[in-house]
């Protein structure tokens, strides 16, 4: 995981100051939220304020909507988020539990089935889940989620099969784990031996790859929000940490990597902010509102 300096720039020379931000969008993990997953004073009071101040609120994340509870109680106005890294638009208005799926960009089972193919003779020793619009299954060999338990357990090839009982349920991504590649280098493997076959890219900092649709990104998807609301990408500010974020902070009009950011990240921001144990998004959320 790389770092930047702890010390804000000033808003991008290419954002005119004519250009009032009209929609934010922030990543969760390693970002809007603490190392502990909780949301601090500061940056609920920022979110409530930018809300307030008619700037819309979008999260944005590669979580499945069922994980969403560290949120649910803070969205205000739309109530819309972003999950499984955009294969699906939640409303969250009656909390995490009862969420309702606005709109699916589901993952081919025939595809899926063809990426696990692929990626066990490129990387022999990965294990597979699949995440779907019920919940998640995996394999044996797969490491259990801490968050919550699978709803079944079987090989990869059973869950995709067109027989499975789930097959009624979209699929909303394939994670693909290795017990012993360097994260990066499973995501350049990965991403050359699957090609156009699907969206590869990773949030966490082991080797655990996400797998969506063709052109499914954060970035597609708030792409998709922001034009049924007449919001361009230059007033849309964004905040991200890892390599999941960064379509969508090149598609932002500003971008902000946070001080704890991978560096693809600070690469591809038009900004830097300080840690997500700071409250980065806070900060720059305070400035963009007292320059209004």
């Amino acid at each position: 995981m790389g770092s930047v300096t702890s010390a804000i720039e000033p808003l991008p020379a290419e954002q005119p100051a004519s250009v009032v931000p009209r929609l934010i969008a922030t990543d969760l993990d390693g970002t809007l939220l603490r190392d502990d997953k909780s949301v601090s004073e500061r940056t609920v009071a920022a979110l409530a304020a930018a809300e307030e101040a008619g700037i819309e609120v979008f999260f944005v994340t590669g979580r499945p909507a069922r994980w969403m509870d560290v949120v649910s109680e803070h969205v205000h106005g739309h109530g819309l988020a972003i999950c499984g890294n955009g294969a699906a638009v939640v409303d969250l208005h009656d909390g995490a539990e009862e969420h309702r799926f606005v709109k699916v960009r589901p993952l081919d089972r025939a595809a899926a089935l063809d990426v696990v193919e692929i990626l066990r003779a490129a990387a022999p020793g990965t294990s597979f889940a699949v995440e779907q619009t019920g919940g998640l299954h995996h394999e044996l060999a797969y490491p259990p989620m801490l968050m919550d338990a699978a709803s079944s357990i079987a090989p990869a090839e059973k869950l995709l099969a067109e027989d499975a009982d789930t097959v009624g349920e979209p699929i909303l991504k394939v994670l693909a784990h290795h017990p012993e590649l360097a994260p990066d280098d499973f995501l350049a493997l990965a991403r050359k031996a699957v090609g156009a076959r699907a969206e590869i890219t990773r949030s966490s900092p082991t080797a655990l790859l996400e797998i969506s649709g063709p052109g499914v990104s954060k970035a597609s998807t708030l792409e998709l929000c922001c034009a049924e609301r007449g919001i361009t990408p230059a007033e849309v500010v964004a905040f991200g940490d890892m390599p999941n974020d960064v379509e969508m902070l090149t598609w932002a009009g500003t971008s902000y990597a946070m001080g704890n950011a991978h560096p693809d990240v600070v690469a591809a921001a038009s900004g830097h902010t300080v840690a997500n144990n700071e409250d980065g998004v806070a900060v720059v959320i305070e400035r963009i509102l007292a320059s209004l």
